[in-house]
């Protein structure tokens, strides 16, 4: 997966967890559907309107608040397929490359709903005739995206089922 291809949503600073997925939303009941809750006290019904491949386009400190991998994993069941931001959270950063979300380190200027292409392996991302440049991900970093994630890395390295 080295070129992701999608449609942009802009978010601005210091999006937290909190603000990606509500807290209460965070019960089993939920779980198997939170992406139809992302950011719905902050932008209600967007994720209704978000589909798959989608892309979106944040400022700095994307992801911060708490730990909890359910930011990333809500993000992948409403249809993301990449966040840029100008800066993210660690931890949020971390968690994202665990289940294969990726995230890319950019700081651009683009509207909502133009579309972007995304170029992993070229460090690039292109939208209306405009081309930005980002730092590469390290070549495990990279294999833990391919694979869709550590924890299925890991399995294939071991030869495990799921």
């Amino acid at each position: 997966m080295s070129e992701i291809i999608g449609r942009v949503w802009v978010f601005g600073d210091h999006v937290d967890t909190d603000q990606i997925i509500p807290a209460e939303r965070l019960v089993s009941e939920y779980l198997d559907h939170s992406g139809d809750y992302v950011f719905e006290k902050v932008r209600p019904g967007v994720a209704m309107d978000m589909a798959e491949g989608d892309i979106i386009v944040a400022g700095k400190n994307f992801g911060c608040g708490s730990s909890r991998e359910h930011a990333p994993r809500s993000l992948m069941q409403a249809g993301v397929r990449c966040v840029i931001a100008q800066s993210f959270a660690r931890i949020f950063f971390r968690n994202s490359i665990n289940i294969g979300l990726p995230l890319v380190q950019c700081s651009m200027d683009v509207e909502e709903g133009d579309t972007v292409t995304v170029d992993l392996d070229q460090g690039t991302i292109e939208s209306g005739g405009r081309t930005w440049e980002f730092p590469r991900y390290p070549e495990e970093i990279q294999a833990i995206i391919d694979k869709g994630g550590l924890m299925v890395k890991v399995r294939e390295e071991l030869g495990c089922s799921e």
